[in-house]
């Protein structure tokens, strides 16, 4: 259930004429009370029932009667008003339900206490199945205004109970659901109309994917405003009296009369100065010579190595780095349909519009502390991604959604949690579509059998918790194609699989060759070390995989859920 509490008034007929009309769109059925302060209040009944009016003044004359007897004293927003609605899979709820529901939430909020005689008068009307509405005005019998203060958080608080205790579906919740979310919801209004027009998304919905789709492949504003009109959106930019640019608005092009949007009305951080602050941020690519650009690695490797720190920084509670890293990540999600094969689109889509509700925090992204990760999705348009570089991109994406998803977990911000797991759900459906094939292309250059049995025994050497599991799982021959690929670049076997069996936890893994594919594919692509330091490296190993020797190498472990 889900409480929503407006802002005070102070037109207590003008609220309950809404309550008992028929509604914008004849919605509202069998208007009548439920509850109230007393047993024996006037029902005004139906908006086009005889008498009406009449019984709907005496209601509010009712209602008023402390506040005019408080007179200046009475508070100036004395009209308190509350929905409560049931989730879409809820049971229908009886009159007598939903009567001791108002009852709960009108105590917890201090609005009416149980047994206390001086309570705010109330009353709760029901003129739909899945809600009610509570109106109360502000004044005790004492005089005195009720003490109500952090009333959202106590009527949430008590749903949950409530929940719980009728069997109903518990539905989440967070900071986000008080109004603290980055992104704008849709008005009743624009739902209808776009349940109206056929369209599964509300126009403020389309937009908001639409830009955010748009300014993860801009470089630049002029760049991003391009992109918006190629999208078929109508346009506009505001121009300061300086000539500066001061703000923008977006429409459809396709929905009758144009409804505008500003970047802020779909979303705070879509604003003109958060966009501008995000472009900036993009890390320039320099100039190689053609000798660096030989060895410069891509970028879907970059974005990959910089999204598995995000979960780093979680741990470490550094909540700028963590905010501008997952803001990033949010636009890379968006661009990747655009590099993905169509029958991978609508999941990434789905996926990229349930983690911005994932993602979002309190802290205010400083944009540079991503620079790595924003240089590489710039850089990604130039550099079309093979099945590999999104199988890889997308099993780092899970892993940094699961550890959203505990972050949330342990503040209880339950709709965090939600739309975390609904990401997932998105992403894994994407990933098991792709990696197979990626695995089977890298199975098809697997080595001949002495070499990969050579594999085998550095498995069993560098991890021998692990080395059984891996050697029959079904992408054992992709990783040991990829070990020959490092191997042939002049890598070393076994120093690959220990720093990648040291990055990424394996405990959990649900395919531990698959986590090491990947990460080896990324290690294969960094300059290959000198021949110092491939002694180096040797002797280290030696060290770390002998267990007789002092700092012998133990594989790492992992909290549950930590790993795919």
């Amino acid at each position: 259930m889900i409480a929503n509490i407006v802002k005070p008034g102070n037109k207590t007929y003008g609220v309950l004429a809404y309550l008992f009309d028929k509604g914008r769109a004849n919605e509202h059925t069998d208007q009548h009370i439920v509850a109230s302060w007393e047993d024996f209040v006037l029902d005004p009944g139906p908006w086009d029932s005889p008498g009406h009016k009449q019984r709907l003044s005496q209601l509010t004359q009712a209602l008023d009667l402390r506040v005019k007897q408080a007179g200046d004293k009475a508070p100036e927003g004395h009209v308190w008003h509350c929905s409560v609605r049931a989730a879409p899979e809820d049971r229908i709820l009886t009159d007598a339900e939903w009567a001791t529901i108002a009852r709960r939430v009108l105590h917890a909020t201090g609005i009416a206490p149980d047994g206390d005689p001086d309570g705010c008068r109330w009353v709760a009307v029901r003129h739909a199945e899945d809600h009610v509405h509570i109106v109360a005005t502000k004044v005790r019998g004492d005089l005195r205004p009720p003490r109500n203060w952090n009333d959202y958080r106590r009527a949430m608080n008590e749903l949950r109970a409530v929940e719980e205790d009728f069997g109903l579906t518990r539905v989440a919740r967070g900071p986000e659901a008080a109004g603290t979310s980055a992104v704008k919801r849709s008005t009743r209004a624009e739902e209808e109309k776009a349940k109206r027009r056929g369209h599964d998304k509300t126009a403020r919905e389309r937009l908001r994917h639409i830009v955010r789709t748009a300014l993860s492949n801009a470089k630049d504003l002029e760049e991003f405003f391009n992109l918006l009109a190629d999208a078929g959106l109508q346009v506009e930019t505001r121009t300061l009296p300086s000539g500066d640019l001061g703000g923008y608005k977006v429409a459809l092009s396709d929905d009758g009369t144009p409804i505008w949007f500003s970047g802020s009305s779909l979303a705070t951080d879509l604003s003109l100065p958060q966009i501008r602050q995000r472009l900036a941020a993009t890390e320039a690519q320099p100039t190689a010579t053609p000798s660096a650009r030989q060895h410069r690695p891509s970028p879907w490797h970059v974005a990959t190595a910089a999204a598995e720190r995000i979960p780093h920084h979680l741990a470490r509670a550094d909540d700028g780095a963590v905010q501008a890293h997952l803001t990033v990540l949010g636009e890379v999600l968006y661009a990747m349909p655009a590099h993905a094969p169509v029958r991978l689109q609508a999941e990434l889509h789905r996926a990229a519009a349930a983690f911005e509700h994932a993602a979002h925090t309190r802290a205010r992204a400083d944009h540079q502390h991503a620079r790595a990760l924003r240089g590489a999705l710039k850089a990604m348009r130039y550099q079309p991604a093979d099945h590999t570089g999104l199988a890889m991109l997308l099993d780092a994406a899970i892993l940094v959604v699961l550890a959203v998803q505990r972050h949330s977990a342990l503040h209880h911000h339950d709709r965090q949690v939600a739309a975390a797991r609904q990401t997932l759900t998105h992403l894994q459906a994407a990933y098991d579509q792709i990696a197979p094939i990626s695995l089977a292309e890298l199975a098809r250059h697997h080595p001949f059998d002495n070499t990969a049995q050579r594999y085998a025994r550095t498995l069993q050497e560098v991890l021998p918790r692990h080395a059984e599991q891996i050697l029959t799982e079904d992408a054992w021959p992709a990783l040991t194609a990829t070990l020959a690929a490092a191997e042939a670049a002049g890598h070393n076997p076994a120093t690959v699989l220990q720093q990648a069996a040291q990055h990424r936890p394996l405990d959990d893994a649900k395919s531990a060759s698959e986590v090491l594919v990947w990460r080896i594919q990324r290690l294969g692509d960094r300059h290959v070390p000198g021949p110092g330091a491939r002694t180096a490296q040797a002797r280290r190993l030696r060290t770390q995989t002998d267990p007789g020797l002092p700092g012998a190498y133990t594989p790492p472990t992992s909290r549950p859920g930590q790993s795919r």
